[in-house]
């Protein structure tokens, strides 16, 4: 854990330290269990009646999922879907499969049928621990299938823990698919250790007594795993499980007063929900932020109605929790994400692949333990990802003070509710409706959500209609995630090509931006 020490300090003297055997399962599970059982790991909330679940229940549930794993063939290196939102045995089936030597791939409950094929087929993956509703969605694939009720009653049949290292393969976390197909970053048991530094930083030291940790954020996306879920487990702090199928201000409110919540990570389209229906939650000790910056406004309010300073922190999939604010540690500055990590060199380079004065890329130097192994059998984009030292961000930024002041994202991705979304893979969807020639998708600005999904279609020989229209939102909410489907389509006659035939998104967005201005 971090010590209280000055920023400065805390920085200069940080080492990684990673040993030569390292597992997860024990990291967030055996090691508890086999010290402190009866310490509270989990405050579920799933199922509406509140249940305190230990480190020793945890690990009992583990254990059976694991045996039903092994029953399955499972193996060392092997893959193990996780289609789960919020509740213990998502957690549970992590652990399994990280004691087995497995690697875990989170799987989002809203997806629909093409987004689980794309990433089922790419991960090459052979079983899924789900429910019943995941169970009835992935027939046909014919994957071997894990539910609570097909667990044994006893943990018979399990082995010792599968020996480790830190960068053996843990962990494969799908991107939100920029152009294209979405790429999996694959992990290594490290990522945990990498991601711990600014969690406790952006809870200003979190492990603190009483604390309590939620998120309304998915455990299926990097910033509910490892941003929360497991984090709280490795340092002892209760996680509460309680995801909610729609955002509600009164029931987020509910929630954190019912299970004492003192920390929280909100994503910036909960905070502005929250402000926007006039929210105040007492108690809270901490809140974290991450996914796109805050304006000082909602940094003013923050200390108004949740009586704490929001702290901002900065990652991405392929590398995670490398920049944050710390209210105990130095002020926020509005406009800028943060500070680097303990751990972490993070820099704004240029073309050269040298930091640089001005804007430039926002880069993370290698070394940074939650830094990704590669990506999943796509040597092609992992060496595109680097220049020399440093791993691209894809984000253009100006360091300032040791600050890091974001200015835009040099891909397109949108981000929507605190979600990450991936263009690419909406237009190819969009092209395999009979009606549609061409099509570009953006992000267009939006009061609430950040940016909401748009997309501009060219027809093949149909008429422009409201109907057809509504139509196209609804081939895209059932094929991919509920959360993505365009909520505006224009139809054109043309989208602005290059000269080989790639949309120029640029412009589409800069259209998209006016017509939010006008609206």
């Amino acid at each position: 854990m971090l010590r209280r020490r000055p920023y400065d300090e805390l920085y200069a003297r940080f080492r990684w330290d990673l040993p030569d055997e390292l597992n997860l399962a024990h990291q967030v599970c055996d090691g508890w269990a086999a010290t402190e059982p009866d310490r509270i790991a989990i405050i579920d909330l799933s199922g509406g009646a509140r249940r305190d679940i230990t480190y020793g229940e945890l690990w009992d549930l583990s254990r059976r999922v694991e045996a039903a794993l092994i029953e399955k063939g499972v193996m060392r290196g092997d893959r193990v879907g996780v289609l789960l939102s919020q509740r213990p045995l998502c957690a549970a089936a992590h652990i399994a499969a990280w004691r087995l030597g497995a690697i875990s791939v989170p799987l989002f409950t809203l997806f629909r049928r093409d987004a689980l094929e794309t990433r089922i087929d790419d991960s090459w993956l052979g079983v899924v621990v789900t429910d019943e509703e995941g169970q009835e969605r992935l027939k046909g694939f014919g994957l071997g299938i894990v539910t609570r009720a097909s667990l044994p009653r006893e943990p018979k049949g399990t082995q010792a823990g599968v020996a480790t290292g830190p960068d053996d393969a843990a962990v494969l976390i799908y991107t939100s698919g920029t152009t294209g197909r979405p790429k999996g970053a694959l992990h290594g048991h490290r990522i945990l250790t990498g991601h711990l530094p600014g969690v406790e930083m952006s809870h200003d030291f979190l492990g603190q007594r009483g604390d309590v940790l939620w998120t309304p954020a998915d455990w299926a996306w990097i910033g509910g795993l490892f941003d929360v879920l497991m984090p709280g487990l490795a340092l002892g702090v209760p996680v509460v499980a309680a995801r909610m199928e729609k955002f509600s201000a009164d029931e987020c409110v509910r929630i954190c007063k019912n299970a004492a919540v003192r920390c929280v990570f909100f994503p910036p389209t909960v905070l502005r929900i929250l402000k926007s229906e006039g929210a105040r939650i007492d108690g809270l000790r901490s809140v974290a932020s991450g996914g796109e910056p805050l304006g000082a406004e909602m940094l003013v309010w923050g200390r108004e109605a949740l009586g704490v300073s929001i702290n901002e922190f900065y990652g991405q999939t392929e590398c995670n929790m490398v920049a944050a604010s710390a209210g105990s540690l130095f002020s926020p500055k509005p406009g800028f994400i943060g500070r680097a990590v303990p751990g972490h060199r993070l820099a704004v380079i240029d073309e050269s692949g040298e930091p640089c004065e001005g804007e430039g890329d926002i880069a993370v130097k290698r070394g940074s333990a939650s830094m990704m192994l590669e990506y999943w059998r796509n040597p092609r984009a992992t060496e595109a990802k680097f220049r020399g030292r440093w791993l691209l961000t894809g984000d253009r930024g100006v360091m300032e003070d040791g600050f890091v002041r974001f200015v835009g994202r040099e891909d397109d991705i949108i981000t929507s509710s605190g979600y990450r979304i991936g263009p690419g893979e909406i237009e190819d969807c969009l092209m395999m409706h009979p009606a549609v020639a061409t099509v570009g998708v953006v992000g267009k600005p939006d009061p609430v959500r950040g940016e909401a999904v748009k997309a501009y279609v060219v027809l093949r020989d149909r008429e422009e209609t409201a109907s057809l229209a509504a139509e196209l939102k609804t081939w895209v909410k059932e094929r991919l995630a509920s959360h993505s489907y365009p909520r505006e389509i224009t139809f054109v006659e043309a989208l602005p090509m290059t000269v080989t035939g790639k949309v120029i998104r640029k412009e589409l967005k800069a259209r998209a931006a006016r017509e939010g201005d006008a609206s």
